[in-house]
């Protein structure tokens, strides 16, 4: 469960689309909450979208609202971000990660990525104009 391969970062244009992967057994659970964050030197990591799949729950950053969509096909163990009208802004490494235990009463998934237990190596996301 703790093992996450991660992958699909690389460099686009401003515009661009890009989907980032992570496959793990974590992911293969609807009543855990799984999300994607990211990091730029020198700030916090900040969560851009979460899900709980059991729930049909899912929340996004407002910076990436509209732009960013985030998925997670528990037959393929793969978590997905699907990336779209990317600004120069988007750019930073990302990461996925998934949660031990959620809480299932809830209908939303931690912002804090202390709250996160397993977490993909991270891949980097480059946004050019």
């Amino acid at each position: 469960q703790g093992q996450v391969v991660e992958s699909g970062g690389g460099s686009v244009q401003v515009g661009g689309s890009l989907t980032l992967s992570c496959t793990s057994i974590a992911y293969t659970y609807s009543r855990r909450c799984a999300a994607w964050f990211r990091q730029v030197p020198g700030k916090e990591r900040e969560e851009v979208a979460s899900i709980l799949s059991g729930r049909g729950s899912t929340n996004y950053a407002d910076s990436v609202k509209g732009r960013f969509a985030i998925y997670q096909d528990n037959a393929e163990k793969t978590l997905y971000l699907l990336m779209s009208s990317l600004k120069p802004e988007d750019t930073a490494m990302y990461y996925c990660a998934a949660q031990r235990f959620t809480d299932y009463s809830t209908a939303t998934c931690s912002p804090n990525s202390a709250e996160y237990d397993f977490w993909g190596q991270g891949t980097q996301v480059t946004v050019s104009s």
